[in-house]
C-alpha cells in the first residue's frame, strides 16, 4: 500500500504441507491443474530464525520496530498504533526468483488501517522504498501494488481465495517473477498474473516486508525462502 509463524524447530516443508495440501486436493483450475506456483530450483532460507542478519530497515530510526520472537520476524506489538509505514529489506537484490513465506496479520480495524505487504524488485530512494508490493490485508488481499510509483496495478482475484483465507491466521504467499511476468499466490491460489510492459521499471531489487501505518496491528513472517530462477 501507498505510504500514506510456532516455533521453527519442525521442518519448514511440514509447515507448507500442512497449509497447502488441502488446497492442492480441493482446488483446481478449469484445465484440471492445481493453482500453484512450482519451482525445481533449491530454495535458500532468507531468515535464520534467530536474528535479522541479512536484513535492514529502510529508515534506521525504525530499527527497533522490527524484531525476532519465537523464531518469527515481527513488527507491531498489538497494543500501540503503527505511527508510519516501516519496511525491513534484504541486503541482497534479486531479479528472477520464486519467493515463499508464511505470514500472519492481526489487529483491530476499528483503530485504523490494518495492512502489510511484501516488496520485491524494489529500490531504496531517498529514505523510501520504491517498487512492486504483494499486498496483505482486508480489501487488498493478493493485489499487486507499485509502492511510491504507480500505485495499484492489479486487483487480487478473490473468487476462490475468499473461501480459504484465514484473515487473522497463518497464510502462505508465493511471489514468482521471471522476466516481465509476475505471479502472486496466497495459500496456493493465484490472485494475480501481470505482464510488465514498461521496460524502464527495474527488473531487479531488494525484497522487503512492510507494516502499514494506521491502526493497532501486528504482522509476523516465518519460513522465508527464495529460489533464484
Amino acid at each position: 500500500m501507498k505510504s500514506t509463524w510456532t516455533h521453527h524447530r519442525q521442518r519448514p516443508d511440514l509447515h507448507w504441507r500442512f497449509l497447502i495440501l488441502p488446497f492442492i486436493l480441493a482446488i483446481y483450475s478449469g484445465h484440471g491443474q492445481p493453482l500453484l506456483a512450482q519451482s525445481t530450483v533449491k530454495a535458500q532460507s532468507l531468515f535464520d530464525g534467530k536474528t535479522l542478519t541479512g536484513w535492514k530497515t529502510v529508515d534506521p530510526a525504525h530499527a527497533s520496530l522490527w524484531f525476532v520472537k519465537d523464531s518469527v520476524i515481527r513488527s507491531g506489538d498489538g497494543v500501540k498504533k503503527i505511527p508510519e509505514n516501516t519496511y525491513l529489506h534484504t541486503l541482497k537484490e534479486y531479479g528472477d526468483f520464486e519467493f515463499r513465506c508464511l505470514f500472519r496479520l492481526s489487529g483491530d480495524p476499528k483503530t485504523g488501517m490494518i495492512n502489510s505487504g511484501i516488496q520485491y524488485r524494489s529500490i531504496l530512494e531517498g529514505g523510501k522504498i520504491v517498487g512492486y508490493q504483494a499486498d496483505i490485508g482486508n480489501g487488498y488481499w493478493g493485489d499487486l501494488y507499485d509502492e511510491h510509483r504507480r500505485e495499484k496495478l492489479v486487483g487480487g482475484d478473490l473468487s476462490i481465495l475468499k473461501r480459504i483465507l484465514k484473515e487473522d491466521g497463518w497464510n502462505s504467499y508465493i511471489i514468482r517473477c521471471k522476466g516481465n511476468h509476475h505471479e502472486l499466490y496466497i495459500n496456493g491460489v493465484k490472485t494475480c498474473d501481470y505482464i510488465e510492459k514498461d521496460s524502464k521499471i527495474p527488473a531487479k531489487g531488494v525484497i522487503a516486508v512492510q507494516i502499514h501505518s494506521g491502526g493497532i496491528a501486528q504482522v509476523e513472517f516465518r519460513d522465508l525462502t527464495i529460489s533464484e530462477l
